[in-house]
């Protein structure tokens, strides 16, 4: 009996140290929503919709050849990926942005720091209960892409790599929103600087990036000396170059390649992924120390 106790006993500790209360209670209210279920329905249907568009589209562009071309299917696979990228840019943000400054908004935030959790717990519990119900939008269109693998074109190492930079690029956009939670007392404000935030490492890192190239290919005279030129790493902090070299891993030399007088560099030191994975963790363990620093009020001390 005593060891059937302890065995319990042991089995409730592991418990409560992956799941928290914070934890279970945040699973709980998304998890058993009728807006979760009806979310997971409408991504996908649009996730499906696109995919059989367009399917029927390329079938009736190629109505004269016989069977699905492995190239087509390729296609096909690289635009569902780039789409869901965009869902999840568009909904990472907006799941995290008010986790905190939400609880404050309710006036529960201090309720919530006078328990026996610590801020740790606190905010990566909130980040992994937001993120969750993301991933299991993200798992649930895997049938999705196995239509592509019925007509060729793409490896199981490919999707296996999609899938987890699609996780990675979660829990990036997802600490972002977290930070700002933290730091703003307004929820609108929070949200609006993390789509903010968004649209840069979307749009603004690809804009600056052909600036750059711009400006160094009419600069330029004489033929550079470098083994790459550096301008390629400006291009790694873009998600959708880090996952379209995941694609096509060629796009890693042609992103250090400009053409500058009579040379051309056309060696890559680093896949655009790779180096993306290593800028955004650094800046992804940052935003989680500064927010769990900023949960709770600092207090002053006066002078005697």
């Amino acid at each position: 009996m005593k060891e059937q106790a302890a065995g319990r006993s042991g089995g409730m500790s592991w418990r409560n140290k992956l799941i928290n209360p914070v934890l279970n209670k945040e699973f709980k209210l998304r998890m058993r929503s009728p807006r979760a279920m009806w979310t997971l329905f409408f991504y996908l249907f649009a996730i499906g919709l696109m995919a059989l568009s367009a399917i029927y589209l390329t079938q009736l562009n190629s109505r004269g050849s016989q069977g699905f071309n492995p190239e087509e299917s390729k296609l096909l696979f690289y635009f569902l990926s780039m789409a869901q990228l965009g869902l999840i840019a568009f909904m990472a943000p907006g799941l995290t942005a008010g986790v905190i400054s939400g609880e404050r908004e309710k006036q529960t935030l201090n309720l919530l720091l006078t328990t026996q959790q610590s801020s740790a717990t606190i905010v990566l519990s909130k980040l992994v209960s937001s993120l969750s119900f993301m991933i299991l939008i993200v798992i649930a269109t895997i049938p999705v892409y196995s239509m592509m693998f019925l007509y060729g074109g793409i490896s199981p190492k490919q999707l296996f790599l999609i899938f987890l930079f699609y996780l990675f690029i979660m829990v990036v956009l997802g600490s972002f929103g977290i930070l700002f939670s933290s730091l703003f007392k307004r929820t609108m404000i929070s949200v609006i600087v993390s789509y903010g935030v968004t649209l840069f490492i979307f749009g603004g890192t690809a804009i600056l990036f052909f600036v750059l190239v711009g400006m160094m290919s009419q600069a330029a005279t004489q033929p550079i000396a470098n083994t790459y030129s550096w301008i390629g790493h400006v291009i790694a902090w873009n998600p959708v170059a880090a996952l379209y070299s995941i694609l096509e891993p060629s796009i890693s030399e042609q992103a250090f390649t400009v053409n500058m007088g009579n040379s051309s560099v056309k060696r890559a030191p680093i896949e655009l992924w790779q180096e993306f994975m290593i800028i955004y963790s650094v800046l992804s363990g940052l935003s989680l120390w500064l927010a769990i620093r900023k949960l709770r009020p600092s207090l002053k001390r006066r002078g005697m």
